[in-house]
């Protein structure tokens, strides 16, 4: 990095330090963790866009899956909800995926022409109202019981850093799934696709009570070892000794002890990202990537498999997104499907790419540290700056519209950063070399 990279990257960490002087360490460090998750996934995002140039603006559905990998991998399971209907959804899950494979073989195997449009039909129709008459039954005798606490299949109980990996995994299935299907289109084709599917990923989950208990949410997945809950870091008889040696408060040091750790865990995951994602960006791979970045079809002349570069690229961002929302949810401990919205999963985080230097790993990391720290920050700053400037004002209805609408201060703030840096820095606060 040259010398202007890192009084960037200096100024950002004043901003952190300056939160935690001013205010408190505790709201520095859930900023910084929160950041720092974001930043992943924006790594993601530009792994797709700036090596590739796949304007893909599905981040929120794959933040979501990695997500219920944690369900799936670490929450408890529920035995009486496996035992009602939980091998009736496996087993119908099973044949709704092989009425897809026998209808991909016929589509392959048949001459063209009509009998073979009604052989895949037939299948298609077939495997469907067979995976229903299988699955519905079973899903009403799964959320049936005990819907209040359970009414959901749960996990496999296992550590929730094993959950890491797999929602990468679930995320890159269906990236390539979805790469199959769309990455032949044009890009604009690309993103209506990969938005829609976020959508479909996120209704599924919020619907599906069997899956992951929909709505209602689950709120008692573990946390990745080690960090441990504060009430259990304030039974300890060393911290206690070493809190009252100092004469700090247990409860506001176990806060931000276990805040640091996650902090410490998440910088080693993205500093492990960085050096594998810069020793690509400058291998013979990345530079192939960023021909066929420039110029599809000179690439394609030279012999290059466009679509079949553009898949692999798509899948691995999209992994890693599905590593940062896997880890996302560890630190919250809970899933709740209602949060997941385009405006913080998609658009922030393209933001952060932006802001940063698309196709550069070093300025993607620059803006989601720089616009994580302003999104929650503003949230909390908003309404005493909107207070001092509305003091003066007499009580009136545009005072109160003043003060309500303050919270929404940070969407006119990532706008108004957006257009300064596209406007005087129009490759970001970092570009690609």
């Amino acid at each position: 990095m040259n010398q202007r990279s890192l009084i960037l990257f200096a100024l950002v960490a004043c901003l952190y330090l300056g939160t935690g002087f001013l205010q408190s360490w505790n709201l520095s460090l859930s900023i910084l963790n929160a950041a720092l998750l974001a930043t992943i996934a924006a790594l993601g995002v530009n792994m797709q866009w700036g090596y590739a140039g796949l304007f893909s603006v599905g981040t929120m559905g794959f933040t979501a899956l990695g997500g219920l990998a944690v369900v799936l991998v670490s929450a408890k399971p529920n035995v009486e909800n496996w035992q009602a209907g939980g091998w009736g959804i496996v087993l119908a899950l099973v044949l709704g995926a092989l009425s897809v494979m026998a209808a991909i073989f016929a589509w392959r195997k048949l001459p063209k022409g009509r009998t073979r449009a009604l052989v895949v039909a037939a299948i298609m129709v077939g495997g469907f109202f067979l995976f229903r008459a299988v699955f519905d039954p079973n899903v009403m005798a799964a959320e049936a019981i005990n819907p209040q606490f359970a009414g959901n299949l749960g996990g496999l109980g296992l550590p929730s850093l094993v959950a890491w990996p797999v929602g990468g995994l679930l995320a890159a299935a269906v990236a390539w799934g979805v790469g199959k299907t769309a990455l032949g289109l044009r890009s604009d084709y690309l993103a209506i696709a990969t938005l829609g599917i976020a959508e479909i990923t996120v209704s599924v989950i919020k619907n599906e009570d069997w899956l992951a208990r929909g709505v209602k949410n689950i709120i008692d997945l573990p946390r990745p070892w080690p960090v441990p809950y504060e009430v259990e870091l304030q039974q300890v008889p060393a911290f206690l000794d070493l809190v009252g040696r100092w004469g700090l408060d247990p409860v506001t040091t176990s806060t931000i002890g276990v805040k640091l750790l996650y902090a410490g865990m998440f910088g080693l995951v993205l500093a492990a990202i960085i050096w594998a994602f810069e020793r690509a960006l400058h291998s013979p791979w990345g530079r192939m990537m960023r021909a066929i970045r420039d110029n599809e079809v000179s690439a394609a002349a030279m012999g290059k498999d466009v679509t079949g570069r553009h898949l692999q690229v798509f899948v691995l961002g999209s992994a890693v997104i599905g590593f940062a929302g896997a880890m996302m949810t560890s630190m919250d401990g809970q899933l709740t499907p209602g949060t997941y919205n385009p405006l913080r999963f998609t658009f922030l985080v393209w933001v952060m790419v932006i802001v940063g230097g698309s196709g550069n790993n070093w300025g993607t990391v620059l803006g989601g540290l720089l616009i994580g720290w302003l999104w929650l920050v503003v949230e909390n700053v908003g309404p005493n700056i909107m207070g001092l400037l509305t003091a003066p004002l007499p009580d009136s209805w545009l005072k109160a519209h003043l003060l309500g609408s303050a919270e929404h201060m940070r969407l006119l703030t990532m706008g108004v950063i957006l257009l300064l840096v596209m406007r005087f820095s129009p490759r970001g606060l970092i570009p690609e070399k």
